[in-house]
């Protein structure tokens, strides 16, 4: 078991294409984990283990694995870059202490990644970027390192250069070592040190002052050295650039092509000299479940142990648990407690991952990213802990789903098992959500986007045995009240043979709220002293479930706020049914009242088209409804960033082709919802 300190928690993350899941493949060969170069095109990847991925070239699920390099234990977790898939990214990100964010050097800052670099900010976690497929027509290092500072803030700084670029792309300088590396034959990972090119020695003398300039800024001691215009030495400079990556302060820049297999050392290098241990990380902070004391929990194994389960897997039938240790240690066999459930759980078995391969273990450490079976009940954002040293840690934001499609079985007969096939995929995914329709009687599934919708029909199929018959995606809206309302209404009730009485009356309030406020609900100064605790938790409870469907069509509400306004009626006739009832009808009716206003899904498209389409394109986007918020032009490809209603966008893909011969391709990601107009 590798000390802590030689620990690297690490995700891959990039937009879709921009090759990580390859870049992973060339690390697992270059540390001796695989003995054969598997590709994502020809579907051998090893991280992409599930038939999907296999099938369709792209990351699904977030897989885990882990290899050694100069002493180091590095854990890896290969992210998808499909923005259906950003659920994968967002838990991934919360329990690791590192990212190398992958870039493409022809298409820079793409949508996805821009909006998994946010992800990593919410966190905290501390980057390298690898700049890839430097082989390819239209590679431009510069511009990407300029897209890093201009459309993600970062502050990035180079400690490579490439060598050549597009074809004649044949290796890197080194700036910190004053060396240039060759990557002599594509077929081999090797590479050979040489003197930096005489036609790159200005560019490197140059690049290597913005360097030394950039960590300066973060060390008296080398400011000195800077400003006396002495060179800076290298020792020094990797420490403290190291102590400005961990604090989020700079990024260091490196570059390579994962398919020629060229620059896959140097970033091995960077994230063992760059990224932290869990020991470097600050301690995380969670709070009792009881008494709500924040409470601190620190890398050390004779800590309490804290564990966060972040994500549920099925494989093979079983159900899966991956589990960041943040202190102490876990044992097979041991029981921990689930403070949310108030229940204990026995952790039957420990794995360590490598990808869909689970090694055995007996114990795990602080610091550690393992795998347990045996808990049935604990769900993703569970913290596990002793029950006599409890603590509930921050849980993870998943996106509301945007779409929905009916689905049915070709046999009535299997009903029962699409509904539980079902459960057992929304247990691992929080952004997939089932549910029966009342008035169809058909089961509706909801996701991210077509694609996530697809996915888990043809999981049914390739997994539980299961063909099914999935309908046409529909846009799935939300309500809420455009201004305020108040009304009053009561629930009485008399039983003539117990000559009981049940009444309550209730005035509720409702007034819109700032778009992405949520729902609240609230209770007006002294409007709930004549109810006892249980009874005002009733009331509460009431009227959230009133929010969970709108007045108009059904749809759940948004960024309203209910306030009970007064309680009216004797304490003795008080029972949980007068008051739940009171306040319900009360909440719907004020809400009729209150102007509904049907949501409708926002998409932020980016789309990339060769410039002498750009007016079609345009054009297309403004019959869809679509709202020009950028243009980005380039020498041959021009980037156009719009806001267009989801319900606009569907068969959006087959005009874009057809617009642009085949050469235009787009992505969106969910910004907002807004009116329908």
């Amino acid at each position: 078991m590798a000390k802590i300190d030689k620990i690297r928690n690490i995700g891959i993350a990039a937009h879709i294409d921009a090759g990580k899941t390859t870049v992973t493949e060339r690390i697992l060969f270059v540390t001796g984990k695989t003995h054969k170069l598997g590709e994502v095109h020809d579907g051998t990847a090893v991280m992409d283990w599930m038939d999907q991925e296999q099938d369709r070239g792209i990351t699904i699920t977030s897989a885990a694995t882990n290899c050694d390099w100069n002493k180091h234990t590095i854990t890896i977790i290969d992210t998808p870059g499909h923005v259906d898939f950003t659920a994968e990214v967002e838990r991934s990100l919360r329990v690791l202490d590192g990212m190398v964010a992958v870039f493409c050097a022809v298409g820079g800052v793409e949508p996805q990644s821009e909006t998994v670099w946010h992800q990593a900010d919410r966190y905290r976690v501390p980057r390298v970027v690898f700049i890839n497929k430097m082989d390819r027509m239209g590679s431009n290092f510069d511009q990407v390192v300029e897209q890093l500072e201009n459309k993600l803030g970062a502050r990035p700084i180079p400690i490579q250069l490439p060598i050549g670029s597009e074809s004649s792309f044949v290796g890197v300088v080194d700036l910190l070592a004053d060396k240039a590396l060759y990557w002599d034959n594509e077929e081999e990972l090797d590479f050979r040190q040489a003197e930096i090119p005489e036609n790159m020695r200005t560019a490197a003398v140059e690049a290597r002052q913005r360097l030394w300039e950039a960590v300066a800024d973060g060390d008296d001691e080398l400011l000195e050295l800077f400003l006396d215009g002495e060179a800076l030495p290298r020792e020094r400079v990797a420490e403290v650039l190291r102590r400005m990556t961990i604090a989020n302060q700079l990024v260091p820049v490196l570059c390579g092509s994962g398919l020629k297999n060229k620059g896959i050392q140097p970033l091995l290098e960077a994230v063992v000299d760059y990224l932290p241990s869990p020991a470097e990380v600050p301690p995380v902070v969670g709070h009792h479940p009881e008494t709500d004391t924040p409470l601190e929990r620190s890398a050390k194994n004779n800590e309490p142990l804290t564990a966060l389960l972040f994500k549920v897997a099925m494989m093979e039938g079983r159900r899966l648990v991956f589990l960041r240790i943040y202190s102490g240690t876990l044992s097979a066999g041991e029981e921990v407690f689930n403070p949310r459930l108030k229940k204990k759980e026995k952790i039957a078995r420990l794995f360590q991952m490598q990808s869909h391969k689970k090694n055995r273990i007996e114990k795990a450490s602080a610091g550690d990213i393992v795998v347990a079976m045996g808990l049935k009940l604990s769900a993703t954002g569970d913290t596990l802990c002793p029950a006599s040293d409890q603590i509930i840690l921050p849980g993870m934001e998943f996106t509301t789903p945007v779409i929905s499609a009916a689905i049915e079985p070709h046999r009535n007969s299997d009903l029962d098992k699409l509904w539980d096939s079902l459960a057992k995929l929304a247990d691992e995914d929080p952004t997939f959500r089932m549910k029966m329709d009342e008035d169809t009687g058909q089961v509706v599934i909801s996701g991210m986007g077509e694609l996530h919708l697809e996915i888990i029909h043809e999981r049914l199929r390739q997994e539980f045995n299961l063909d099914s018959n999935l309908g046409k995606p529909q846009v799935l809206y939300q309500e809420t009240v455009t201004k305020e309302a108040q009304v009053t209404a009561e629930f009485e009730r008399i039983d003539e043979e117990e000559k009981e009485r049940q009444f309550a009356r209730l005035t509720i309030a409702v007034a819109p709220l700032e778009r992405g406020s949520g729902n609240r609900v609230n209770w007006a100064d002294g409007a709930g002293e004549i109810l006892s605790e249980g009874l005002r938790e009733t009331v509460v409870e009431g009227l959230y479930e009133v929010l969970s469907s709108g007045p108009l069509q059904g749809y759940p509400l948004i960024d309203v706020e209910l306030k009970i306004v007064k309680v009216e009626g004797e304490p003795g006739d008080f029972t949980k049914v007068a008051l739940k009832v009171a306040g319900a009808n009360a909440a719907r009716q004020a809400l009729e009242a209150a102007s509904p206003a049907l949501l409708e899904p926002i998409m932020e498209t980016e789309i990339t088209v060769p410039e002498e389409n750009l007016g079609d394109v345009i054009g297309e986007l403004n019959s869809r409804g679509g709202k020009i918020i950028e243009i980005d032009s380039q020498e041959i490809l021009s980037r156009v960033t719009a806001d267009v209603p989801l319900q606009r966008l569907f068969g959006y893909t087959t005009a874009l082709r057809s617009a642009t011969k085949g050469r235009g391709s787009f992505a969106m990601k969910s910004s907002r919802y807004d009116t329908m107009n």
